[in-house]
């Protein structure tokens, strides 16, 4: 009777231990800080046209800059001003909380528009995002301004059921196209509690998971309210964000192991050519 050789024990028994213990995958943070501005500043895309959006971590930010009629913009800008205190569009690009995740520096700023969509690291896949209000939204909901009306009504009552969401929506190709992968709404304001001490307007970073946008290739966001004029919404639709995880896609399990059997058959071919078969 023949018993396996213990080359192929050793071998069936690493082959094991590949399968069932694949390295971990490894998490990458784009948190913005190789980006350099100057203090209490932001980058828009400006000043000259600009329609190519800017890279940090390896993820691509859409941003689309026209320098027509004193400049406007949409998509993402990245900022360190710290400004909880000035209402209206002067103040567009400061968090609410005032600085990044953490007390850092260098935040980002969407502003919804075609141009408002992040391309992910080749071959990553999304897991997580700090979100917060911008101080413009925020204050904008809080009191009230000359396009957007006060969340919850100025009246005595102050019962409007009021309400401000980002829409993540991941998509299967760059720049926000192709086929949707699936979407994460995240509540930056809430006032339909039948209780109205339990209204709010997020003042601080919230982890927000991206795991239900599957494995999307970019990221687009958009922003719905219950603050509505002729199918526009009139709350200022900004959002900060800080430190975008991601995490390498894992190669199929099939895959990797038909590569091993592979290595593994090749290797004991080669032996048998080399050591003579025995009785």
């Amino acid at each position: 009777m023949k018993t396996p050789s213990s080359s192929l024990i050793a071998a069936t028994f690493g082959l094991a231990l590949f399968s069932g213990a694949l390295a971990p995958l490894t998490a990458a943070v784009i948190d913005f800080s190789d980006l350099s501005l100057a203090s209490d500043s932001f980058y828009n895309g400006g000043p000259a046209t600009n329609t190519n959006g800017w890279t940090s971590g390896g993820a691509r930010f859409g941003n689309n800059y026209n320098s027509s009629y004193g400049g406007y913009w949409n998509g993402f800008a990245y900022s360190n001003v710290n400004n909880t205190t000035t209402s209206g569009l002067a103040n567009q690009y400061a968090a609410v909380t005032g600085t990044g995740l953490g007390g850092s520096g260098t935040y980002a700023i969407a502003y919804s528009g075609t141009d408002a969509f992040i391309n992910l690291p080749s071959g990553t896949l999304a897991q997580s995002v700090y979100l917060t209000n911008s101080t413009y939204a925020a204050l904008s909901m809080l009191n009230g301004d000359q396009f957007a009306k006060q969340f919850g009504g100025n009246g005595l009552a102050v019962d409007d059921p009021d309400f401000f969401d980002v829409i993540i929506t991941g998509y299967s190709a760059l720049g926000g196209t192709g086929s949707t992968t699936g979407t994460v709404t995240f509540r930056l304001a809430d006032y339909t509690f039948a209780n109205n001490s339990q209204d709010y307007i997020v003042n601080n970073w919230q982890l927000v998971d991206l795991t239900p946008v599957g494995a999307a290739t970019s990221l687009r966001f958009s922003f719905a309210s219950s603050d509505v004029s002729f199918g526009w919404v009139n709350t200022p639709t900004y959002v900060a964000l800080d430190n975008l995880s991601t995490t390498a896609i894992p190669e199929p399990a099939s895959a990797t192991l038909a590569a091993a059997c592979a290595a593994l058959g090749l290797a004991g071919l080669r032996r048998r050519r080399v050591i003579p078969s025995q009785n």
